[in-house]
Order: structure tokens, then C-alpha cells, then sequence
């Protein structure tokens, strides 16, 4: 089992982070345009790069296009004479459909298509993916399996939804992380030095979603919990509501849902 990367930006080197808790660094290569970044990288993780694309998808079996989307078109030419139907070929690009890689590389190319998020890095990615399962053998499956375990969760859904994928949380964290720094801004407007602001936010925000996840209550009913009448909360939310702070999130699902979409 060999793994490449093409391309090493911040979503590859969050999966190649992951990924090296389970395979040896030996079972995995690299391309990436920028020397400098090749450099970087293999240093600090001991994974060795290669010089092309072409020579990194010719040594490896599992292939992951870790590019954006408007690369795709040059990077599927350097590979498209390289690449055999004994690949797997994981694409991680938003708007990318398995038929469009089929197209490019081959009717009889096998395809995943995924859609990680950056908290990959951390062990706590959240990855949808999609494929045919009889395209792929039960031990592909297995190392497709270890591949999205190894950086947090995964769950396979139909193509359909990938881009619902992209906004649920393949772009969502920067929305976390916007929402994270407001907060933080508005506590350190009344005292609380900006270390321990973060600190407490992003506290709040991960305890929070752990409720979510473990409770398994609905978010409304867990935010009653909090609420009580007449209460510092409800006044809070109640101006979130005012300032339409549901209306911009869902607002922002819907842009990110279009330019998924290429429309």
C-alpha cells in the first residue's frame, strides 16, 4: 500500500498529519508545486516528496488530488496517462464530480469523492465521501476506512449532497472561528484579557458541541436549558435573533452552497 499526495496545502498536510498515525511515513510520498513547501513538509514529518505529479500517482496506489478545484484541469493532464484502473483516485475538491474525474481520467477510473474540514489537523476533522462500493474490493474499502478515520470522523452519504457537505463542515469552521473571535472581541470590550477571552470561548464552543454530539438533545432544547425567563441569556439571544443571526448564517450556507455548485 502506497499513499500520494497531490499537492500539499493545508488540507493535504491536515490528512498527511492524521494519516501518519497509522501507516509509516515510508508508505507515503508527495508532489507539490512549491519546492520550498516539499521542503518544509518532508522535514518535519519525514515523508518523502517527488519532483512531478506524475511520478508521485505512478508510485503510489492511493492517490489524493489534495489541489483546489481550479487546479484540477492541468494537475488530471499531468496524471491522466499515469493513472490505471487499479488506483484509487480521492478527490477532496468541492464542485468536483465523480463524473467529471471519470471524464477526465477514464471511464474505468475508480473514484472517491470526499469533502474533509481543517480540524483534520488536530485529529478532529468531520469528512463526508461518497463512492461506488462495487467499484472497490473489501480491502480497499479497509484502507479507505483507515484513511478518513485517522484524522476524526467520516460518514458516506450520496453524491447528491456533497456540497451540502461543503457547507455543513467542509467551510463552516471559518464561521466557528469568526463567531469565536466576535465573542472573545465582546468579552475583552468588558475586561477580560484576550488570552483568557479565547481561552474561554473556545472552551464554550467545544464543551458545546460535545453536548450536541453526546446528549444527542436537539440544539433548541439544550439552549432552552440555558435560557431561563427573564434571564442574562435569553436577553442575549433574544438580540442575536433581533440582528439576525440565524438569517446570516443560513445566508452564508446558501452562497457557499452555490459556489459549490458552480452556479
Amino acid at each position: 500500500m502506497k499513499i500520494g499526495f497531490v499537492g500539499m496545502g493545508n488540507m493535504g498536510y491536515a490528512m498527511l498529519k492524521g494519516i501518519l498515525n497509522v501507516v509509516k511515513s515510508s508508505d507515503i510520498i508527495f508532489s507539490d508545486v512549491s519546492k520550498e513547501r516539499c521542503v518544509k513538509v518532508s522535514e518535519e514529518t519525514g515523508v518523502k516528496y517527488v519532483d512531478s505529479n506524475a511520478e508521485c500517482a505512478n508510485n503510489a496506489k492511493y492517490i489524493i488530488l489534495a489541489i483546489k478545484p481550479q487546479y484540477y484541469a492541468e494537475v488530471l493532464k499531468n496524471i491522466e496517462n499515469i493513472v490505471r484502473p487499479d488506483h484509487v483516485i480521492i478527490s477532496i475538491a468541492p464542485g468536483k464530480s465523480i463524473e467529471y474525474l471519470k471524464r477526465a481520467l477514464g471511464i474505468d477510473k475508480r473514484i472517491v469523492r470526499a469533502m474533509p474540514n481543517t480540524p483534520a489537523l488536530i485529529g478532529c476533522g468531520m469528512t463526508g465521501i461518497c463512492y461506488d462500493d462495487n467499484e472497490f474490493d473489501f480491502n480497499e474499502k479497509e484502507v479507505i476506512d483507515m484513511i478518513f478515520s485517522s484524522f476524526g470522523k467520516y460518514r458516506k452519504v450520496d453524491e447528491k449532497l456533497m456540497s451540502a457537505v461543503t457547507c455543513a463542515s467542509g467551510s463552516s469552521p471559518a464561521y466557528v472561528y469568526m463567531f469565536i473571535e466576535a465573542l472573545a472581541d465582546s468579552a475583552v470590550k468588558y475586561g477580560i484579557p484576550r488570552d483568557m477571552a479565547y481561552e474561554f470561548v473556545a472552551q464554550t464552543v467545544m464543551g458545546s458541541a460535545k453536548m450536541v454530539l453526546e446528549t444527542k438533545e436537539h440544539p433548541g432544547k439544550l439552549k432552552d436549558n440555558v435560557c431561563s425567563p427573564a434571564g442574562t441569556t435569553i436577553a442575549g439571544v433574544s438580540a442575536l435573533e433581533e440582528f439576525g443571526f440565524r438569517n446570516a448564517v443560513i445566508k452564508a450556507t446558501d452562497e457557499c452552497y452555490k459556489k459549490a455548485e458552480g452556479v
